[in-house]
């Protein structure tokens, strides 16, 4: 019986082996998902500065006319709080860096946009709009190539971002995010939107993230979560991943209401 049994695994095997092939050249064939690319805007306005006018031009003009360009679920953020001064987080996804690039050209043909933008292209220059603009352009990570739409139900966002020792102390960082952090993330629940490269901006270099959480207490719990994993634990003491970063930046924020990116989708819901 035992070698009954022996002689037909035998033959099953090369059977089995080349089922397995093919399954394995069928994955490799479907072609990877297309990396977008991330425009991250800070707006800091003047102590005490009204926003009604920009945020007006922001929610009126800017936003439908990038959407008509293609850029959709804008996300607009302020900061926790009642910081002053006042800062307004835009992130904007296009699918491609020529994407990006169009945008110029194709706002400033857009009768609509020009029209609806008129009022706050002419206030005066003092006092100004607002007081400075900080733009990252990034593209996404191989391994995170497209947005994730935030649960329904967020609504505490953790933007964070990491300056590396060199370019490839971040391109080692980006790695261990792409072959091991992401299950980690998922598992613990740090819930991710994007993940991007900085290729433009300054503080470089740089990568950058964003997280979603329902509150405070969920975005504290899952990160303790997060550092008390055994996987984690181990990822800090592969050498190939020593001296990555120099500075952690993180800024606690919350949607406005007119966000396209708030309970549109589930967590993992893919744009």
């Amino acid at each position: 019986m035992q070698r009954r049994n022996f002689v037909k695994a035998a033959a099953l095997a090369p059977v089995l082996a080349a089922t397995e092939l093919a399954a394995a050249s069928e994955r490799d064939s479907i072609p990877a998902a297309p990396q977008e690319v991330y425009e991250w805007r800070e707006y800091t306005f003047n102590f005490n500065s009204p926003l009604g006018v920009f945020e007006a031009y922001l929610k009126d003009a800017l936003m439908p006319a990038l959407n008509r360009l293609g850029a959709k679920k804008i996300g607009v953020f302020r900061e926790t709080g009642k910081s002053d001064p006042a800062k307004v987080c835009v992130l904007i996804p296009y699918s491609t860096l020529a994407a990006y690039a169009a945008v110029a050209d194709g706002l400033a043909a857009d009768a609509e946009y020009q029209q609806k933008a008129a009022g706050f292209f002419a206030l005066p220059p003092n006092p100004l709009p607002f007081l400075r603009l900080d733009t990252w352009l990034m593209t996404a990570f191989t391994g995170f190539p497209q947005m994730v739409l935030p649960k329904s139900g967020s609504r505490l966002f953790e933007s964070r971002a990491y300056e590396g020792y060199s370019e490839d102390a971040v391109r080692r960082k980006v790695k261990m995010f792409n072959d091991a952090e992401f299950p980690i993330f998922d598992r613990v629940g740090l819930h991710s939107v994007f993940f991007g490269e900085v290729i433009a901006g300054k503080d470089m270099p740089r990568l950058a993230y964003l997280l979603a959480f329902k509150d405070m207490e969920e975005r504290d719990k899952n990160w303790a979560a997060f550092l008390d994993d055994p996987d984690w634990k181990a990822l800090l003491k592969d050498p190939q991943y020593a001296n990555t970063v120099s500075k952690i930046y993180k800024t606690f924020l919350v949607p406005t209401d007119y966000s396209q990116q708030i309970g549109r989708a589930s967590c993992r819901e893919r744009v």
